[in-house]
């Protein structure tokens, strides 16, 4: 597969097994000790399945998971020594794909893991483009053309980007934005999206313009 996977464990020997085990089937493992480590490295980086331990410190599996998907599909299975029904019907509530219950066997994970992946592609690959305002962009691969050039935006800009375009000619207050593109309680300034906007702007060139401010009340796409 070569995929990216991010392994959230706290036990550092489990993770350590973890990354071994996919790393020898030819995968790409990064690891986090914690949710808010996840999150920042979700921030940072793409993966194509993140394995989440649900019993964490500084935060948790299902508040990372709520986090996760406010912007983002990717496919979620969590590991957990959690086996109560309302555990699991929680974690689904929240947008978990899987479970598996510790302790378990490396090679059910890995397929439960790779089938995962491979539904999330094919799925991925209907209805892959959103396009308007000679803005195109390509939700499998996460390529964005503007004019035809492509564009290469940091996470919250892809995510700013997707949502206005997702949400044409709709005004966008900049708390909608805030929950949508930040996912969990952002404690920061909702001004903090003026600048994401501003930066963006500046990538999209001559047509920054689609993009409008509308006084006290947010941003539209305008197409």
């Amino acid at each position: 597969m070569n995929s990216r996977v991010l392994i959230v464990e706290d036990e550092a020997k489990l993770r350590e097994v973890l990354c071994d085990y996919f790393r020898s089937k030819g995968e790409i493992p990064v690891e986090a000790a914690d949710g808010l480590q996840a999150l920042e490295l979700a921030e940072e980086q793409e993966f194509d399945a993140v394995l989440l331990d649900i019993m964490m410190p500084e935060l948790d599996g299902l508040s990372v998971c709520r986090a996760l998907r406010k912007t983002s599909d990717v496919p979620i299975i969590f590991l957990t020594a959690l086996s109560d029904e309302d555990d699991k019907l929680l974690g689904y509530e929240l947008g978990a794909d899987d479970y598996v219950t510790k302790p378990f066997t490396m090679s059910v994970l890995y397929a439960k893991t790779a089938a995962l992946i491979k539904r999330s592609r094919g799925s991925m690959l209907s209805g892959d483009r959103l396009e308007g305002a000679g803005i195109s962009i390509r939700l499998s691969t996460r390529q964005v053309h503007a004019g035809g050039k492509e564009i290469t935006l940091t996470p919250k800009e892809y995510a700013l980007l997707v949502c206005l375009l997702r949400n044409r000619n709709v005004v966008m207050s900049r708390e909608q934005l805030l929950v949508k593109c930040w996912g969990y309680d952002y404690e920061g300034e909702s001004r903090a999206v003026d600048t994401h906007i501003k930066r963006l702007r500046e990538k999209l060139g001559d047509y920054a313009g689609c993009i409008k401010t509308v006084i006290k009340a947010g941003y539209k796409l305008e197409v």
